[in-house]
């Protein structure tokens, strides 16, 4: 492991730049399961599934509720491309739950036609907006 403190951290939507800085540690969720970045990190690629992306900067702590894309992560630094990425202050909570119950209920009802991988998803992700807000 380097012996620096912190690292750099970039977050990529299509719409926008999410986040550009230097943190101490950074929290997601991968498909492999949760994982925790460290300054000096072995090199990887990963493929992010949605969770809670947790920023530890030197001075402060961030959450947000990240969906997909991909992280490579360098011993200097970590590039994210999301597919979407929220401050909780940007999450409409009525929107939300609106969402877990509608995918919700396509799980239940496995009517014909209703896709349960796409359904999982989206209640995964509805389940990331509620969290990240609490």
């Amino acid at each position: 492991m380097a012996d620096n403190k912190v690292f750099s951290l970039r977050i990529i939507t299509p719409d926008r730049h999410f986040y550009e800085g230097e943190v101490e540690m950074v929290e997601f969720n991968t498909t492999e399961g949760q994982i925790g970045v460290l300054p000096g990190h072995i090199p990887m690629t990963v493929i992010l599934k949605p969770g809670i992306l947790k920023i530890y900067e030197p001075e402060n702590e961030k959450e947000a509720a990240l969906h997909s894309g991909f992280a490579e992560i360098l011993p200097t630094g970590i590039t994210i491309l999301a597919e979407i990425v929220e401050w909780p202050e940007e999450i409409d909570v009525q929107r939300a739950e609106s969402a877990r119950e509608r995918a919700e209920e396509r799980l239940r009802t496995h009517a014909p036609g209703i896709d349960v991988m796409r359904a999982e998803i989206a209640l995964q992700k509805a389940m990331t907006r509620i969290s990240v807000l609490k």
